[in-house]
């Protein structure tokens, strides 16, 4: 069945589109595929990371209060912006952690691109994970034309990865608009705008739940989200080359800013670079856990931090900042490059 049609309070409409005809199905991977409507995960344990403190209470995204009729799912109407923007869409983040980590010619070239400001787990081929998770502070960093500002938590192994968070900027192939993520929940709309967003020196700060988990019994790849772990959909094994029939090796935390050449950098997070640390006056990262092969949840104590230009944006890591059983925070974030 397909049918209806919701428009959210920020004015983006979203059909109700049968399960079987979201965009994910166009992948050639899945064109024999046997995934249904109330597909669920098998997660062997709950991922619990800590809820929020008094200064920082979760956002929602907007639409759980109204949804799509059972089987199917809300994709975003694409408009004539929509087509133009992708017309216009940067090239993708070609580059893996390990070939940076060995470069650093990279450092000074600033002809635009890609620039993370991060945390990773230590490089090591050997590394076997089912997956990550985080909480991250929202924030609206100012961008223009093809400039794009994120927070994110990757999951990579070779030239295959996943990410999740929350990002500035209307470009890039993201959400439901590339084959591949298969879509489940009705109620979810993904690319929607969250309802708040965190302002610098409040006592309250905006934050919200991001995992990304691998079931152990089939290998799909499954985003959850908020508190409750709610399941989103998933990225099926066959879609992938490396991650097909293995774990990630490498997960990253924090913040990537991109700007076309010629173009100066946007600023990342909330615009100031991070220096006492202060959830209240930086953007950050906490509750960092990755999970092991056997899908149990490990705080990720060892992150080293990495840079693509530590003039441009900087991180601070403190793997015991907080005081709950996952208290990994990290801060990141700087000034647009004509305020240096």
């Amino acid at each position: 069945m397909s049918g209806g049609k919701l428009v959210t309070k920020w004015g983006d409409t979203y059909d109700c589109v049968n399960f079987y005809k979201q965009l994910a199905f166009d992948h050639p991977s899945l064109k024999n595929h046997n995934f249904y409507p109330e597909m669920k995960p098998t997660l062997s344990t709950i991922k619990q990371i800590p809820s929020a403190s008094t200064v920082d209470i979760s956002s929602k995204i907007l639409l759980e209060n109204e949804g799509c009729p059972s089987g199917t799912v809300p994709i975003k109407r694409v408009t004539k912006d929509d087509l133009i923007r992708q017309r216009r869409m940067p090239p993708p983040e070609d580059f893996t952690l390990e070939s940076h980590l060995e470069d650093t010619t990279h450092i000074l070239e600033e002809t635009g691109g890609y620039k993370r400001a991060i945390v990773h787990t230590p490089s090591d081929p050997n590394n076997k994970f089912a997956g990550a998770a985080m909480i991250a502070s929202i924030w609206n960093p100012h961008v223009e034309g093809q400039q794009s500002s994120a927070c994110r938590l990757k999951i990579q192994k070779g030239p295959d990865s996943m990410q999740v968070g929350w990002r500035a900027g209307n470009t890039h192939c993201f959400n439901t608009l590339c084959p591949g993520f298969v879509l489940v929940n009705s109620n979810i709309y993904l690319g929607s705008e969250f309802d708040h967003i965190s302002r610098r020196g409040n006592e309250t700060q905006w934050e919200f739940f991001f995992y990304i988990d691998r079931d152990l019994v089939n290998g799909n790849w499954w985003l959850l989200i908020g508190e409750n772990q709610t399941a989103i959909g998933f990225w099926p094994p066959g879609i992938f080359t490396a991650l097909s029939n293995d774990f990630a090796t490498n997960i990253e935390w924090g913040g990537v800013a991109y700007t076309p050449p010629g173009v100066p950098y946007p600023p990342m997070g909330t615009g100031f670079f991070p220096a006492i640390p202060d959830p209240k006056l930086d953007a950050y990262c906490r509750g960092l856990i990755v999970f092991n092969n056997k899908g149990e949840t490990i705080n990720a104590e060892k992150t080293p931090i990495f840079l693509d230009n530590p003039i441009l944006y900087r991180v601070i890591d403190e793997p015991h900042g907080g005081p709950e059983n996952f208290p990994h925070y990290m801060f990141y974030g700087g000034p647009d490059d004509t305020h240096m």
